[in-house]
């Protein structure tokens, strides 16, 4: 599969919805869905990755699958702690727990360390990093699992079957009155997004017939977009009804748009595919790495409009020079280092 930038520019909405929760913005309070569409995004290229290597190998390289990972986001978030660790301490004083936050996000227990410890807070977007790590860790040797007793036409059933039991998993700490962050933050409550995302790449790769069929039907899936925006202006933060229908229904219009761009033909793809939204897709991981202490900063500052106007520039500055620098240099190291190149799913260079 050839590059799509679509799915770039599906990147852009994400971060976008996600800079406009934390910025306070109006209406935008339940914009920090946005995470779910990066989520799903996860999972389908990952997974479309993982089993493209197995198609052609016969085998999954645990050890390759892990470096490359490493490779693509470690560089970029240690850049970003090492500067966090030095200047943090002279923009918030009264900070005492910099330190502690640090060592949290570089080992990524973010997700669990803010759903029972409140630790870290200054950077509390570290949560959704951890949860996708906890993927990248367990998914590998689960899929193997899953192909050696499974026939591979029919492997989304097993994966769609592991959707099915997450979101049960996670309704049924809902109903026992589970705090909202204990829920909101954890991995295993948030894994349906990443789980859905593979099932759908089970069907783009074994099953590319239902594909393009899903895709002939797409005016009928693009009618799952509306309920985008329904989510981000109708739930609150902290609302049991986002933990169990909002973040279904988020995966679902992801899934939709997916779906809907992978021809790469249409009005969606016409407009998701703008250079500018491209762009800003291709820089989403250092735009979410960088933007929540300068949102934080800024809202202790000024109104919310200028938290955005200032905010997401500066925040796409730091990106950039992190994305042309250190970023580019460990892509290309993992690159080279791959012996056996893979044919990369869609809109995998940026993964």
């Amino acid at each position: 599969m050839k590059y799509n930038p679509a799915l770039d520019g599906m990147r852009a909405v994400a971060i976008v919805l996600v800079f406009l929760s934390h910025a306070h913005a109006p209406m935008f309070d339940g914009a920090f869905f946005g995470v779910d569409l990066f989520f799903v995004l996860s999972g389908f290229l990952i997974t479309s990755l993982l089993l493209k290597e197995h198609q052609q190998s016969g085998r999954l390289d645990f050890w390759r699958f892990y470096k490359r990972r490493f490779l693509r986001l470690g560089p970029a978030l240690l850049l970003f702690l090492a500067a966090y660790w030095l200047f943090a301490p002279l923009i918030w004083p009264g900070l005492d727990d910099v330190n502690q936050d640090v060592v949290v996000s570089a080992l990524y227990l973010a997700d669990y360390g803010i759903a029972f410890f409140d630790s870290p807070d200054t950077l509390l977007h570290m949560w959704s990093l951890s949860v996708e790590e906890h993927f990248y860790l367990i998914w590998p040797p689960l899929l193997v699992l899953l192909l050696a007793h499974t026939a591979r036409k029919q492997l989304w059933r097993p994966v769609l079957l592991l959707v099915v039991l997450m979101f049960v998993w996670r309704a049924y700490w809902v109903a026992q009155g589970q705090h909202f962050y204990e829920i909101f933050f954890r991995f295993d409550t948030r894994a349906t997004g990443m789980l859905l995302g593979s099932a759908l790449a089970a069907v783009a790769v074994h099953r590319p017939e239902w594909m393009d069929a899903l895709h002939a039907r797409q005016k009928y899936l693009l009618w799952l977009l509306p309920v985008l925006p329904f989510a981000v202006i109708g739930y609150g933060w902290d609302d049991a009804g986002a933990l169990l229908w909002g973040f279904a229904l988020v995966e679902l219009v992801a899934a939709a748009i997916i779906v809907a761009v992978s021809k790469q033909k249409g009005v969606l793809f016409d407009m998701l595919s703008l250079p500018a939204l491209v762009w800003v897709g291709k820089m989403s991981y250092g735009i979410y790495l960088w933007h929540y202490p300068v949102v934080r900063l800024l809202r202790a500052h000024t109104d919310w409009q200028w938290v955005v106007i200032l905010g997401l520039p500066i925040s796409a500055a730091f990106a950039a020079l992190s994305f042309y620098t250190i970023e580019r240099w460990a892509l290309g190291l993992r690159d080279r280092s791959s012996s056996k190149p893979v044919q990369q799913p869609a809109g995998s260079r940026t993964a």
